[in-house]
């Protein structure tokens, strides 16, 4: 186990009604108005919206909406949400939605503070400074509601990058795993698919990490068992809930302690929705993460081996691999690129994506050019 340092001073809210519980974080901090952002509007039929505003309301604190979040978030959004905050003198920035608008508030509440809210993502600029950050979560997926990261596409170039800051790491989080029984069934699978993926990230690379392989294989377990619950009921709370605190700790940093961590499949599938930002971030993972597993396996047999007996309950990571897909098969998800529309001439254009931001991807082996295109290859059909 690598030395490590644990420290997560995120406030997590959690069970029914914990919606509009985030407005007591919010005043106890002392916050007079905020900047209310979101995606397509899902927050109001599902009561969300309407919970946290009568909070605010009645606690006096004022806000400022901007709307219009999407899936893979961009740099545009985040822009017009900066100048709402600048306009309005906006002191905190409070998220409702998924991971797109938990990522995209952290972009602005550092972006307030920056000539070039870009530049981070780039690596051209720090981050000394932030608004403070909340979120009510109504889509478990990508942990941001409990973690320092932010992934954000840049769409006029193309360019899918991320920051890793402390200072952007929200201050409290609600999840009321209740609200999400009205998500269409796909941002469910989605959702899976990301969760499970982030904890195979940190699991891959273990050496003798006993304690958090055996979390990360509990983790994975879970995560299968509550989507296949919920593919048959789901208003299914107890699925729900698990589902939901699984994916939180799939990446605020207990799952993955004292792992090094890969995060190449990551890279490779920002590559693919950077450049067709109609793949969601949890299909292209679908995709990348079975073709990825599949050239790696002969970096470490005994570990591939044990992953798929304990999370797949096959004989060997070839089976592991074939149950996986075959799962992610019955959720509805994609396996392979030409499910998601792509042919063999998108594959090239991808790697040149991936590759004049990352060079080299990976621990478990290290990728390039050469190794992203042998992938993708493999995710074609």
């Amino acid at each position: 186990m690598l030395d490590a340092v644990y420290n997560n001073p995120t406030k997590l809210i959690f069970g029914r009604g914990a919606s509009a519980k985030i407005v007591d974080e919010i005043t106890a901090k002392g916050h007079k108005k905020v900047l209310l952002l979101a995606g397509g509007g899902s927050i109001k039929s599902n009561g969300v919206y309407s919970d946290v505003t009568k909070a605010l309301t009645k606690a006096g604190v004022q806000w400022v909406e901007v709307w219009g979040v999407k899936p893979n978030p961009v740099l545009s959004k985040v822009l017009e949400a900066i100048e709402a905050v600048k306009q309005s003198n906006c002191d905190a920035v409070l998220a409702i939605g998924g991971g797109s608008t938990a990522d995209s508030a952290k972009a602005v509440a550092q972006g307030v503070f920056q000539e070039d809210p870009w530049a981070p993502y780039e690596g051209t600029a720090e981050i000394t400074n932030a608004l403070p950050v909340y979120i009510v979560l109504t889509i478990s997926a990508t942990g941001s509601e409990m973690n320092a990261n932010s992934v954000l596409t840049e769409e006029v170039e193309q360019k899918k990058y991320h920051i890793i800051n402390d200072l952007v790491r929200p201050v409290a989080s609600a999840i009321d795993p209740a609200v999400q029984a009205t998500l269409p069934w796909r941002q469910t699978g989605y959702g899976a698919v990301d969760a499970i993926s982030h904890i195979m990230e940190g699991y891959f690379s273990g050496k003798g990490d006993e304690v958090s392989l055996a979390v990360s294989e509990a983790l994975m377990r879970e995560i299968i068992k509550s989507t296949d619950k919920l593919q048959l009921a789901e208003s299914n709370y107890e699925a729900r809930a698990n589902l939901a605190w699984a994916a939180t700790l799939a990446l605020n940093g207990i799952s993955s302690f004292g792992l090094e961590g890969d995060w190449a499949t990551h890279g490779i599938e920002h590559g693919i929705s950077a450049m067709h930002p109609q793949i969601s971030h949890g299909a292209g993972l679908a995709v990348a993460f079975p073709a990825w597993i599949s050239y790696t396996a002969d970096a470490n047999p005994a570990l591939y081996d044990r992953w798929a007996r304990e999370v797949w309950g096959q004989n060997g990571v070839e089976t592991g691999v074939k149950a996986m897909k075959n799962k992610y098969q019955l959720w509805g998800m994609p396996v392979s690129l030409s499910q998601l529309g792509l042919c063999v001439a998108d594959i090239k254009p991808i790697v040149e994506n991936i590759s004049r931001h990352d060079a080299t991807l990976g621990t478990v082996k290290v990728l390039r050019a050469p190794e992203y295109e042998a992938i993708l290859k493999l995710a074609l059909e």
